[in-house]
This record gives C-alpha cells, sequence and structure tokens, in this order.
C-alpha cells in the first residue's frame, strides 16, 4: 500500500480524508460481497439467471472502484505535497 498514516505526520484534514476513504472503501466491499452473495443464489434458478447475472456484473463495477478510489486518494495526498514521501512508500511496496 502506498499510504501509511503511521509513517507520517498529516493534518486533522488528511486523517479525515483518508477515514472518510476508509469507509466508503469498506462500504464498496459490502455492497459488492452482497450482490454476489444474492446473484450466486438468484443464479441458482434458470429463471432468475439472467438478474443474478447483472447482479455479478454490478459487484464486479464495485469490486473495480476499488482501486480507483486508491488512486484519487493518493493523487489527492501528493497534490497536498506528499510527493518525495509518496514516491519512497512506492519503493517500500
Amino acid at each position: 500500500m502506498l499510504f501509511r498514516p503511521d509513517q507520517h505526520t498529516y493534518s486533522e484534514d488528511d486523517l479525515r480524508r483518508y477515514a472518510v476513504f476508509e469507509i466508503i472503501y469498506t462500504l464498496i466491499d459490502f455492497a459488492a460481497a452482497g450482490l454476489f452473495l444474492i446473484g450466486s443464489v438468484m443464479f441458482l434458478s434458470e429463471a432468475w439467471q439472467t438478474p443474478g447475472t447483472w447482479l455479478f456484473i454490478a459487484g464486479s463495477v464495485l469490486f473495480a472502484t476499488k482501486p480507483t478510489l486508491r488512486l484519487i486518494r493518493e493523487l489527492r495526498l501528493a497534490a497536498a505535497g506528499d510527493e518525495k514521501d509518496l514516491g519512497a512508500r512506492f519503493t517500500e511496496d
């Protein structure tokens, strides 16, 4: 992971922003997992396979959103003047 809040001192706004991203990230995880679970159950019945497939697709879109959110968070931190530390963390991963 590129961003580790325990390695550096950040403002309260930075930490609040980090927390908001983590909450959104977790909500996306739950939503995607729920869609996959419901889609799996629906897929057991031939009559429900098409809606179940759409739930799989929606869950996949949510899973694809997660790395996008991480990238947005990293870019915002870099824009806040953390470019040097961002590069150092990248080489550590």
